[in-house]
């Protein structure tokens, strides 16, 4: 029974409907990824804009991206269905350390890039004086063009 209410939270986190529930059963590192992703699907880009960071590295199988370049990637991303797989997290002084798979039903621009079998994503956050930042992130599923 507990997986069906875990399962049913994550559908709904976002609402905060399951907020309780889901602090007592999930990792800060997973809760820092999930509540991107539901930031970036309600496109809140305010939010997502105020936790990353100024040096911000990520990396797609197109090539690597700054702060802009991510944000402008997300900016353009119409995710509608996310699940998750698979989180593993490791906690290093003041850094969180994610890796998880993720299926995901998006497209950026009209293209469909959605991938039904887990992509590995990896995230790195540093928890710092103003909250948490996203400060480097791996995106392995493939950006057709």
């Amino acid at each position: 029974m507990k997986n069906i209410g875990i399962a049913l939270c994550a559908v709904i986190i976002a609402s905060g409907l399951c907020s309780a529930y889901a602090d007592d059963t999930m990792s800060e590192g997973e809760k820092l990824e999930r509540k991107m992703w539901s930031m970036v699907m309600a496109g809140d880009m305010a939010a997502v804009e105020s936790m990353i960071a100024p040096g911000f590295q990520s990396v797609h199988q197109d090539g690597a991206r700054d702060r802009d370049g991510e944000l402008a990637l997300l900016k353009a991303l119409d995710p509608v269905k996310v699940q998750f797989s698979d989180f593993k997290v490791t906690e290093q002084g003041d850094a969180i350390i994610v890796t998880y798979g993720v299926s995901v039903s998006e497209s950026i621009a009209g293209q469909n890039l959605s991938n039904p079998s887990p992509s590995p994503r990896q995230s790195v956050w540093l928890k710092t004086a103003s909250g948490w930042q996203w400060i480097a992130h791996a995106n392995l599923n493939p950006i057709k063009k």
